[in-house]
């Protein structure tokens, strides 16, 4: 489960740089109710998937210096049922 929380945090953290609404790193850290030390640990991981952000303190932003694609695709079977559900996001930068 918390491998899904993770993964739902990355992806609202790719959102948010994306549009490159995240305001300063105290301000993000709000926005997504976490620490800040979290924040910067969910920017790492992203830089870990190869993405090349940077901060901007004019702009008060983060932001994508090159184009960079995050997706998730979670599937979920239940009880070995041929019921499952799926999940796609994805965003590009």
């Amino acid at each position: 489960m918390n491998s899904i929380k993770t993964l739902a945090r990355l992806e609202k953290l790719h959102r948010l740089i994306h549009q490159e609404k995240t305001g300063t790193p105290k301000e993000l850290a709000t926005r997504m109710h976490l620490s800040e030390r979290l924040v910067y640990n969910l920017i790492d991981r992203l830089k870990d998937y190869d993405a090349v952000i940077v901060y901007d303190r004019s702009r008060k932003t983060y932001y994508y210096t090159e184009e960079f694609v995050f997706c998730v695709n979670l599937s979920l079977s239940i009880n070995g049922s041929d019921r499952s559900v799926s999940l796609l996001q994805k965003y590009s930068a």
